[in-house]
């Protein structure tokens, strides 16, 4: 008889993944994502009784915090307790294969459920007044995309472009996301080929009652593009963007003016610097530093999968520290 089937856990360590899915299992709001997707899932009238939607939901959202393909998913969740565990598997239970996998992704997909897990997670961060949505800082990351063309098709994904940062080349895709300028947290993910200006995205982040918005120096003339949202009554948008890197390293220190835009330019550098956090989440921490499928639709899809993620891991200490869990 193995250890498992007695039921025990004797393991007396409390490893750094059991760790991050105890808080995840508290803060990600399952009751009410579990019930904006159940209209869609299938009812197996027929055949073997589906998979409970939870369940697959649990797979799926660890599927995009290690860093897991819908075969490498099947496969941890025979091998390792802790994954069946979170998603509730006992071991004399059948076990959701890959296709299974595959079918609640594409699921997903059909329907823009991605984008609707995230506005439900952004609501309900908003609802407990972690999104003030008085600022927004705008900014983009590239995402690379595989450039051989030794695949099935003989050629690279058409959706995805090529594009020059410095001196080097990159192919794939952008991350456009607008950050709340007090909390860190994200409220509008887009994705875009890698040849799009970050500046031409930039307005489209914009969520409408923020009175200012913030950019690095890519966002140069933000405030004179035709989609500048316009003033009103209630809501005047000023843009405060960085100077270009040319012009900020001209500036004399020892002249009072000079010195004075040098520490305004810092003022605004320690307020951008919240973007990168979100950043760091998702390409560090849940390894997503190359896009997964082809085609801009499923990828940006899936961003909007991992930022809604990626916010909730980031707001973890202020939810659990008043106690006040998503569910």
């Amino acid at each position: 008889m193995q250890q498992f089937d007695l039921g025990l856990n004797l393991s007396t360590k409390k490893t750094r993944k059991r760790e991050f899915l105890e808080q995840m299992q508290q803060v990600v709001p399952w009751q009410e994502l579990v019930d904006l997707i159940a209209p869609y899932a299938p009812e197996g009238r027929k055949g073997r009784p589906p998979f409970p939607v939870e369940m697959l939901l649990r797979i799926h959202f660890m599927q995009q915090w290690f860093t897991l393909s819908d075969a490498a998913m099947e496969e941890a969740l025979h091998d390792m307790a802790l994954f069946r565990e979170f998603a509730g598997l006992a071991w004399s239970s059948p076990t959701p294969d890959e296709s299974t996998i595959l079918r609640f992704r594409h699921l997903l997909e059909k329907h823009k459920l991605a984008e609707e897990i995230f506005k439900t997670v952004t609501q309900l961060l908003e609802e407990k007044n972690l999104l003030l949505r008085a600022g927004t800082i705008v900014d983009a990351t590239l995402i690379a995309a595989p450039s051989s063309t030794k695949n099935r098709c003989g050629s690279r994904d058409p959706e995805m472009h090529q594009t020059k940062k410095g001196n080097q080349w990159y192919f794939g895709m952008k991350a456009h996301i607008g950050v709340d300028a007090d909390s860190g947290l994200v409220h509008t993910v887009r994705g875009t080929a890698a040849n799009v200006s970050d500046v031409v995205e930039a307005n489209s982040l914009l969520h409408g009652q923020e009175a200012n918005a913030y950019g690095d120096s890519g966002m140069q003339g933000a405030d004179k593009r035709p989609d500048m949202p316009q003033p009103t009554q209630e809501r005047q948008l000023r843009w405060h963007v960085a100077m270009k890197r040319r012009k900020r390293k001209a500036l004399d220190l020892n002249h009072p003016i000079d010195a004075l835009t040098e520490r305004l330019e810092q003022v605004k550098s320690k307020i951008r610097a919240k973007v990168e956090h979100a950043f760091r989440v998702i390409k560090c921490q849940f390894g997503h530093r190359k896009v997964r499928y082809r085609g801009l639709k499923k990828n940006t899809q899936q961003l909007h999968t991992l930022f809604a993620l990626a916010n909730l891991w980031m707001a973890r200490g202020r939810l659990l520290k008043t106690g006040r869990n998503m569910t």
